[in-house]
């Protein structure tokens, strides 16, 4: 039991011996009387059994989880787990006030733990049969379905609320639709006209060095993180050799690609980036963190717009690793495509590499390898993305492109409201959704940091606007778990929810079938201009 339930029972035996049991009673009276946890809600007080209840608790930080039912407040960290917080006064329809020093969390626990918010605690009380009165004929400022009974006290009544009526009431609240979290409903289905369609695409993630664009093959990136504050140097390695860095429990070789390349040396900026490359060198699962000046899109493009880098060019020692030249914007845009094979052939990819083995003291690359690949299975890799305060995750392998704002979005006549406008992407009318009208949230000025995220919903490539793409991640298995049922509507697209303790963050992670319903897709088609 927690120190703030162990709290209100000494204060309630030291003011109150004979509510505690401790006074005079037969022993059939004290083996009948129940113990309830009592707590305020506007100018009303509540109760629920003591022995329902798992601990009280401050009111922690919370993420908020967009379109779910408003009687949930958030969800939290609790030790490990992820904790539904639901706010009692929307369940009872009082007023919203602003949280303070008082407010607190009770913690219920019927097999999931549920928490709920009260405006302040009161104490732990001990009531006898008699003083417990049915609800019958009792009308109260709350609604009676919640009610257990009535403990009448000379001071106030006070309403003893049932914890399984409640959580009865908590799961009303979020009911899963027929796509729940983990099982294929069959409307991600592409049509085999689209996947011949892509066949002749590539993918590639770009990056800044420099205020040049270059781009590596997306299945080369095992994933995008933010550079650390501590960055371990490795003894007697060359200047573009930064050193490594801890990635979840194994070490990382970190190289400055514009030392590499030959490019003025600048500070590490908030925007900058490691680009986590892997390549598998005679059986060896290897794989070296690019340091970036920023990481900037996600790009589908046709295989036709891809030319060899012209033969004058390849001969300098500075581009060995560029192969292509990929022409973007009608030729206004050039990205030069690095060719992981070459990247790791390069003498600073291998001097970071001998200089991790060295540190970390690890003879047998093999058996590196082997637990590299063992870890790689139990991990699930997503793409990391701010909207407002929060964060979500999406499956990389949902992802289809991550691009830019144009600075105009073309508006269509009679489209769904839902509908920021429409954008041409190579050649392809694109519906632009913003995610933050999306979640009913406040709309913001355009800014440089945000972003489109394309997505295939229901076999309609779809634009949603994010306010920033912020990190390539894998996240283990074990730390991810499906949404809480109260934190699901039949309109909510999380699906699941992934807590990572260690580093203080819970991600909520959606089901991009889930982002629009089959009526607003075919709506969207309906509003494509011909």
């Amino acid at each position: 039991m927690s120190s703030t339930m162990e709290a209100v029972l000494e204060r309630d035996a030291a003011s109150d011996p004979s509510e505690a049991g401790a006074g005079p009673g037969s022993r059939a009276e004290i083996q009948t009387t129940r113990q309830f946890v009592t707590f305020h809600m506007e100018n009303e007080t509540f109760a629920v059994p003591l022995t329902d209840v798992q601990e009280i608790i401050r009111l922690p930080a919370m993420v908020e989880v967009p379109m779910a039912a408003a009687s949930l407040e958030g969800l939290a960290n609790l030790r490990g787990s992820v904790l539904p917080i639901l706010n009692l006064r929307r369940i009872f329809q009082m007023p919203d006030v602003v949280h303070d020093d008082s407010t607190r969390v009770v913690v219920l626990n019927n097999g999931k733990p549920v928490g709920f918010v009260v405006d302040r605690m009161a104490r732990v009380v001990t009531a006898e049969p008699r003083e417990i009165e049915s609800i019958d004929g009792i009308r109260a400022t709350v609604d009676t379905d919640l009610l257990e009974g009535i403990i009448k006290r000379a001071q106030a009544m006070i309403m003893i609320l049932s914890t399984s009526k409640l959580a009865v009431e908590m799961g009303q609240l979020g009911t899963r639709g027929p796509g729940k979290a983990g099982h294929d409903s069959g409307t991600g289905v592409v049509d085999a006209k689209a996947e011949a369609a892509d066949s002749d695409e590539i993918q590639l993630v770009s990056f800044e060095l420099d205020r040049q664009e270059y781009a590596l093959p997306i299945e080369s990136v095992q994933e995008i993180v933010q550079v650390p504050e501590t960055i371990n140097s490795i003894p007697n390695a060359q200047g573009h050799v930064l050193g490594v860095m801890n990635l979840r429990n194994r070490l990382l070789p970190l190289v400055s690609l514009r030392s590499m390349f030959g490019l003025p040396s600048t500070a590490v900026g908030e925007q900058s980036r490691i680009v986590v490359v892997a390549h598998s060198v005679d059986g060896q699962v290897q794989a070296v963190g690019l340091v970036t000046d920023t990481v900037k899109e996600v790009l589908r493009i046709p295989r036709s717009i891809v030319d060899p880098l012209p033969n004058l060019l390849s001969s300098g020692s500075g581009q060995r690793e560029i192969e292509n030249i990929c022409r973007m914007d009608g030729g206004k845009r050039l990205v030069s495509i690095l060719l992981p094979d070459r990247l790791f052939l390069n003498s600073a990819i291998r001097d970071a590499i001998g200089g991790m083995a060295e540190t970390d003291g690890q003879s047998d690359m093999k058996a590196e390898a082997e637990i590299v690949a063992d870890r790689i299975d139990d991990e699930e890799q997503f793409v990391v993305f701010r909207v407002a305060e929060e964060e979500y995750g999406v499956p990389i392998d949902a992802v289809q492109e991550i691009v830019r704002i144009p600075d105009q979005l073309t508006r269509v006549p009679k489209s769904p409201a839902f509908v920021e406008g429409v954008v041409n992407l190579r050649g392809a009318v694109l519906p632009v959704i913003d995610q933050r009208r999306r979640f009913s949230l406040p709309d913001v000025e355009r800014n440089d940091r945000q972003r489109i995220m394309v997505f295939m919903v229901h076999g309609v490539r779809t634009g949603f606007i994010v306010d920033s793409v912020s990190e390539v991640l894998k996240i283990a298995r074990s730390q991810i778990s499906e949404a809480p049922d109260v934190a699901v509507n039949d309109g909510s697209a999380v699906a699941r929810v992934a807590n990572i303790v260690n580093l203080k963050r819970m991600i909520l992670m959606l089901d991009v079938e889930r982002l629009l319903t089959k009526s607003e897709t075919n709506a969207l088609k309906k509003a494509r201009p011909t």
